[in-house]
Formats: C-alpha cells, structure tokens, sequence
C-alpha cells in the first residue's frame, strides 16, 4: 500500500486526525507518525499533556498492528489489549515522533514496541501494547 492509501484509511480515526496525527510511514509490522505541537497539546505546567503523548503512541501502534492485515486483504482488525507507558522527559514545541514495531506474538495476540521522539532524537516516552486480533465488524 502506498502512504496515501494508508492515510486514507486512517481518515476515518477521526480522534487520530483532529489530534494532528500524522501517518508518515507504515508497512510490514511497522509505522512513524508524527505530531505537530500545538497549544491545545499542553497541559497547565507548559509540557506536552501525557496524553496528548499517549495519543501518538497508541495511533502508532493502531496503524503498525493493522497495516499488515490490509496489505494482505484480511478482514481482520487488531485492538488494543493492554498498554503501559512511561514518560522519560517533558516534551516541548515543535513535533513530537513516534515509532511502532512488532516485537512478538502469536496468531492472535501481538505485542509492540513504541517510542515517542522529538525531533532532536531525544526519548519522551516509551510504550508497550499487546493486541488482539478479531474478524472485523461488516
């Protein structure tokens, strides 16, 4: 699937576009997406709300643990199980970036890696998520 494609079908997560998510790569397991910090990402102390961060993670790990299913035509859908994160440092303006990989798991169950970055490199967060896979709602 081309990124434009991807991006389409993502259109419809309509919390993961009005939060400024931005799918900028996605294929094989695996996905970057970024966001742009805006005021409404901060909280009362001046750093990126947690869970404006979380938001990122979790859109990444939704589009790399579905990804595959579309590119090989399954009407299957992989949800979110269980997820933790931990913030390592405040994030700030500019864009944050966060990254999704398959790290493990079986026929219907997947566990991935997230980082949250900004765009100097440094770790703002890192996330695990376990999925589970179910036929997709018709």
């Amino acid at each position: 699937m081309t990124i434009d494609e991807v991006r389409k079908v993502f259109a419809a997560d309509k919390y993961l576009t009005m939060t400024g998510v931005v799918i900028e790569e996605a294929g094989g397991d695996r996905c970057r997406c970024s966001m742009k910090v805006l005021p409404m990402h901060f909280n009362a102390g001046g750093a990126v709300q947690g869970g404006a961060i979380y938001t990122l993670a979790d859109s990444a790990f939704a589009v790399a643990s579905n990804i595959g299913h579309l590119e090989r035509g399954e009407d299957l859908l992989t949800v979110s199980q269980s997820a933790s994160i931990s913030y390592l440092r405040a994030g700030g303006e500019g864009t944050l970036y966060a990254t999704a990989q398959k790290v493990g798991g079986g026929k219907r169950s997947s566990v991935f890696r997230m980082e949250v970055a900004d765009a100097d490199g440094n770790i703002i967060a890192i996330m695990t998520g376990n999925g589970c896979t179910v036929p997709r709602k018709k």
